[in-house]
């Protein structure tokens, strides 16, 4: 194999015992990679943001839901949420119980609260209508509320999920009204979270957002306040996209630090003996996963040179949506000379003039039949892919410690997109 670009991967040895082409020729193309030595690894990372008894770590699920890296993440220590009965499900089959996994609502039917809590699941709800439903269906039982700390963080709007303009969490505002749906349902508050969004890069937003928290906190009533089993201060946790610019990393250990000072404080001040969560899916699952493709035309329109893909936008929804940068990498079977790098946009096989990978990409000039890497889509790739232009979704491949590959989910075809059907 030429080594087109590839100085990330083979730094990591990301595709362990095999190589792009290898797995293409078996599973197809497009297809999702992991490497499980870098999945633990994050999960590490984050575990050891703080020693206190109390601090756990809470895997956001809608990140990558795929119950054998759900596994590899519940080895290592991680709680799960859920947000979905989907969800709970992918959890169970990765042997998470629902007793202890927090479903995480937001604008929820009756029906799906009452699932979620017949099953045992702690529920949070961020909207006062949504208290009063729970408290009808669990009266004298448990509930999570979500706040809205006015703090908001994020690489784009679409997912900044606090501060003004949001449709996310209870105002502080309203935490009398709170107090009083609790009391008419007998209603016990078991736990109180947040999140400011996601892909921060700085810790100072977070340790803020996590200080006006725990600042709110104290101020509850005292009955209130015993009953508090979970803290969680969410999460947004950014990783480095832009791995060929050597992009900074988030700053772990200045985060573990002011984290493990706030939690241990505020544990000895108010006599606190429950559990403080941080809620990262993107840290945990984005840099252990890629998707691999191939370049299937090139051609110029108007002085602009395209590169043609089988990467549409239905595997891989994020640059579309929110604009996002991947890194990609490009391999290629026969042995050439170095190419200056030169613009090119990368499209899809989408029947939308939207479907654009990376636009103005500086890069070696692309050839049919070249294959591409498209960097940490591990979060937030798979769990957002649609059959949209009835295209199959791709299968998916583990890299084990071993660095021999595993298939974790087989590629659809067409009787996958026909098994619902009623047809008469």
């Amino acid at each position: 194999m030429s080594d087109i670009r590839s100085e990330y991967t083979d730094g990591l040895d990301f595709y362990g015992q095999t190589n792009p082409f290898e797995l293409l020729a078996q599973w197809g193309a497009p297809l999702y990679v992991y490497n499980e030595k870098i999945l633990r690894q994050r999960c590490r990372d984050l575990v050891s943001l703080s020693d206190h008894s109390g601090f756990r770590v809470n895997y956001s699920v809608k990140a990558n839901s795929n119950p054998v890296l759900l596994a590899i993440i519940r080895s290592e220590g991680l709680m799960a949420d859920a947000m979905s009965p989907g969800e709970l499900y992918m959890n169970e089959l990765a042997g998470y119980e629902p007793a202890n996994t927090l479903y995480i609502a937001n604008n929820i039917t009756a029906d799906e609260m009452a699932a979620a809590v017949a099953k045992g699941c702690l529920t949070s709800v961020d909207s006062l209508a949504q208290l009063d439903i729970l408290g009808s269906l669990n009266r004298g039982g448990r509930a999570m509320i979500r706040i809205n700390p006015g703090i908001g963080a994020g690489h784009s709007e679409k997912v900044i999920t606090a501060g003004r303009n949001t449709k996310f969490g209870i105002s502080p505002d309203d935490l009398d009204k709170v107090f009083r749906i609790l009391q008419k349902h007998d209603l016990v508050l078991a736990g109180i979270n947040q999140h400011i969004g996601s892909l921060f890069m700085e810790p100072a937003s977070y340790l803020a957002a996590a200080r006006v928290l725990l600042d709110l906190i104290e101020t509850l009533p005292p009955e209130i306040l015993a009953s508090l089993e979970y803290i969680d201060f969410g999460g947004g946790f950014g990783i480095p996209y832009h791995k060929y610019e050597h992009e900074k990393r988030l700053d772990l250990a200045e985060l573990g630090k002011g984290l493990h000072e706030l939690v241990s404080a505020f544990a000895v001040k108010m006599n606190y003996g429950g559990k403080f969560l941080i809620e990262p899916g993107r840290y945990v699952a984005a840099e252990c996963g890629l998707l691999l493709g191939s370049v299937t035309s090139v051609k110029e329109n108007a002085g602009i040179r395209y590169a043609g893909t089988d990467l549409g936008f239905n595997n891989l929804m994020r640059p579309v949506m929110y604009g996002s940068f991947h890194d990609l990498e490009i391999y290629r079977q026969e042995k050439c000379p170095p190419e200056k790098e030169i613009p090119q946009t990368i499209v899809g096989n989408i029947c939308e003039s939207g479907d654009v990978l990376a636009r103005d990409r500086l890069l070696p000039p692309l050839r049919i039949g070249d294959i591409l890497a498209v960097l940490d889509a591990g979060a937030y790739g798979f769990s957002m892919a649609s059959n949209y232009n009835e295209r199959f979704l791709p299968a998916e491949v583990l890299i084990r410690q071993d660095g021999s590959p595993r298939l974790i989910r087989r590629r659809q075809n067409v009787r996958d997109l026909a098994q619902c059907l009623e047809i008469s």
